[in-house]
């Protein structure tokens, strides 16, 4: 008779601080390198645990990237929640960037290659952030002839410019772009742009 399958260590003692760990190098190793070109071994490494865990936990690479994915949305979706301004919704997501600049290097290094390997979850993600726009705009709260789609990549690409085109900021403003002085003000500065798109009289002016 086979002898009973023995847990790894580290899942008998803490499997959710472990999955953690692993989660957390994950985005680091991806963030600074890419999806494609990031390794297993090196999450492990970096989290300190043996590689198997990554598979035994996660399925692999690639159910590691589906699980961030799916937290990040799960965090986008409370901050994009309809009962905030969108004005307060862009000014939140702009100081994601300094908690979260790992993740933000993912997503430069997915757009810049066509990686996806989330299995569609950003592409649904963001059509539904479309139909939020939508919905703003049938409140009142955004000008009737924009076109909602065109108006959050503007939007998006606005809200990680301190991530993904530092040498510009620093060419214009002089600021660093991940000081977080400048991120904050940057952010006031975005929101109150948005906060202008209101029409008058809307509960968004």
């Amino acid at each position: 008779m086979p002898a009973p399958r023995r847990e790894p260590a580290e899942k008998q003692r803490d499997p959710e601080r472990t999955k953690r760990r692993i989660l957390d190098a994950a985005k680091v190793e991806f963030g600074a390198k890419g999806y494609v070109a990031a390794r297993v071994i090196d999450i492990a490494t970096r989290a300190g645990v043996n590689k198997q865990l990554i598979s035994y936990y996660f399925g692999g690479k690639e159910g590691l990237y589906q699980e961030l994915a799916g937290q990040w949305h799960r965090t986008g979706g409370r901050l994009a929640t309809a009962d905030q301004p969108l004005a307060e919704v862009v000014r939140q997501f702009v100081l994601t960037t300094m908690h979260d600049r790992d993740w933000g290097r993912l997503m430069v290094w997915a757009n810049m290659s066509g990686e996806d390997p989330g299995n569609g979850q950003d592409a649904q993600f963001m059509r539904a952030q479309v139909e939020e726009i939508r919905a703003r705009q049938q409140r009142g709260e955004i000008p009737a002839d924009l076109d909602p789609a065109y108006l959050l990549l503007v939007l998006v690409t606005a809200a990680s410019a301190t991530l993904t085109m530092p040498l510009m900021v620093h060419n214009i403003t002089g600021e660093d772009a991940a000081s977080p002085d400048f991120i904050e003000k940057y952010a006031d500065q975005l929101a109150l742009m948005v906060r202008h798109l209101a029409p008058p009289g809307s509960p968004a002016s």
